[in-house]
């Protein structure tokens, strides 16, 4: 329960910092950098705080249900204060092809995302390396070092992370027709659910920048491979939800999808 509550504890330090940073950018920047600041210090709030939790749930010996309702907790905190940030390039990409952003912004954000990502790796392991729990002080022993997250090939990870960032994709898609008051629960739900579904065979990430982050730097496979499984799936899971619900089922119904918008796949509606 010690090792619980120092985790605990960082992370909220981890989320009081990053909101600390998105308030004073929006009160000192102006308009047009203010979104790229507040998309880093977002996507590295969201890494930072799955470090932390991964290694808990690996290495924490955490019952199940309480490492799911942290999980839970921490995707409604993600998307309340997020304040319309991503954290996911696929997410930039959509917006991309929407003609919502142009690809020069587009390509800061993603850049802005990524080096967050590595920021934040570094970050969790200088923080270990202070032994504030038996936990860090074990792991640092291990050298901070992960091993293969895949419990299943790779082609079995790459269709999990495909089928989630697809259910995930759908459900964005429609919370419009849920109360106002339901939708951050019911993304929540669903993303806890497909971790729970799916976590044992790829650890079901279905977040380009977040896997770069915590999954990349495992032992086990190649970059490559890991860009395969979580840089592949997700896109063409979101792309295939994409064109089954606006262009593919429009079309066999006869219904037009001209000037019809719908939600993209970013923290301020969804999360990890």
């Amino acid at each position: 329960m010690a090792d619980l509550g120092v985790s605990i504890g960082l992370v909220a330090c981890i989320v009081l910092f990053c909101e600390a940073m998105r308030r004073a950018a929006k009160r000192h920047c102006s308009e047009d950098y203010r979104i790229y600041l507040v998309e880093a210090v977002s996507t590295f709030q969201l890494c930072a705080c799955t470090h932390e939790l991964k290694l808990l749930a690996e290495m924490g010996s955490v019952e199940s249900h309480i490492a799911l309702t942290m999980s839970y907790t921490m995707t409604i905190v993600h998307i309340s204060t997020f304040s319309g940030a991503s954290g996911n390039p696929v997410s930039v990409l959509e917006r991309l092809c929407r003609g919502t952003t142009s690809a020069r912004g587009a390509a800061v954000l993603i850049s802005g995302q990524f080096g967050a990502a590595i920021i934040a790796r570094f970050s969790a392991a200088a923080v270990w390396s202070l032994g504030l729990s038996d936990l860090h002080s074990r792991y640092g022993k291990l050298g901070y070092r992960c091993f293969d997250p895949m419990g299943g090939t790779l082609l079995q990870a790459a269709g999990v992370e495909l089928a989630c960032a697809f259910c995930l994709q759908a459900t964005v898609m429609h919370l419009h027709k849920l109360d106002a008051r339901l939708r951050i629960h019911a993304v929540a739900a669903v993303i806890i659910s497909l971790c729970y579904t799916g976590g044992h065979i790829s650890g079901t990430v279905f977040n380009a920048v977040l896997a770069f982050s915590i999954q990349f730097p495992c032992s086990g496979h190649t970059y490559p491979e890991y860009c395969f499984v979580y840089w592949l799936g997700p896109l063409l899971g979101m792309t295939s939800c994409i064109m089954l619900f606006e262009k593919i089922l429009p079309f066999l119904s006869g219904k037009s999808t001209i000037g019809k918008t719908t939600g993209t796949l970013s923290l301020s509606k969804k999360t990890l």
